[in-house]
């Protein structure tokens, strides 16, 4: 089956983490447009994506074609008469909510993970996923690549996690994140979402990232049994356009 649309992660992969996306990338995801349908799907929340993504593609980028799914996929939007549009959101409850970050509370204390610093809020709450950041929000890229290069920091404090809240989904995210969704929300779930959305079967969907690996948080999308595409930084996935771009045209 031919590819119809491309599935990317957000940051690692398209862009630096909570970078916006460099002209080069947007000028190839227009590229891209011309012949697919395109997906970016990432733990961060809505204002993160138009920051990084919408803002920035160029004016000839066919954006009737882009689906853009925050917090994991447990929200989308397309663009509709002249605006983005939210075509559903799956909201965590007060109560779950507390709970959650409750259980941050005692799992940061337990594992004894406290950085030296930190730049900003370290928990936010992005309505359907609550996401940690080891550094904060607005931590410096430099920053964050060396604090858990080798995801061995995240894996122990997930672990913990794992323990004291068994009734949802904990995956380690971006540079330093953990996020914590409702049960079974992971990347392979958003995937699912996307194909009832749009219509599209996943035998007809590619997906890239630089997390497709056991334990990463884009690996759900290989044992969906999407042809996936493992990228090491950004310039790894402009190549990777490149090559789709030319054999679609």
């Amino acid at each position: 089956m031919p590819i119809t649309l491309v599935a990317f992660d957000l940051d690692g992969t398209l862009a630096e983490s909570k970078q916006p996306l460099l002209d080069s990338m947007g000028e190839a995801l227009a590229d891209l447009l011309d012949v697919a349908h395109v997906a970016v799907i990432s733990g961060g929340d809505w204002p993160q994506f138009e920051k990084q993504v919408a803002s920035r593609l160029p004016p000839r980028a066919d954006i009737s074609k882009l689906w853009l799914m925050p917090t994991t996929g447990t929200k989308l939007y397309t663009h509709r008469d002249g605006k983005w549009n939210v075509v559903y959101a799956e909201l965590f409850s007060d109560e779950a909510k507390k709970q959650i970050l409750t259980a941050f509370d005692a799992s940061l204390e337990a594992t004894g993970f406290t950085p030296e610093k930190t730049w900003g809020e370290r928990i936010e709450d992005r309505g359907s996923q609550i996401t940690f950041s080891a550094l904060g929000q607005q931590a410096p890229p430099a920053e964050k690549h060396v604090w858990d290069p080798d995801f061995a920091k995240r894996k122990v404090i997930q672990a913990d996690l794992k323990k004291r809240l068994p009734d949802l989904s904990i995956n380690m995210g971006g540079a330093t994140s953990i996020d914590i969704t409702q049960k079974g929300v992971d990347k392979g779930y958003g995937l699912k979402k996307l194909r009832d959305a749009s219509s599209i079967p996943l035998e007809q969907m590619l997906f890239i990232g630089d997390a497709i690996f056991p334990g990463g948080n884009d690996y759900p999308a290989k044992e969906l049994g999407l042809k996936t595409v493992r990228v090491k930084d950004p310039n790894g996935t402009l190549a990777a356009i490149a090559g789709i771009v030319a054999c679609l045209s």
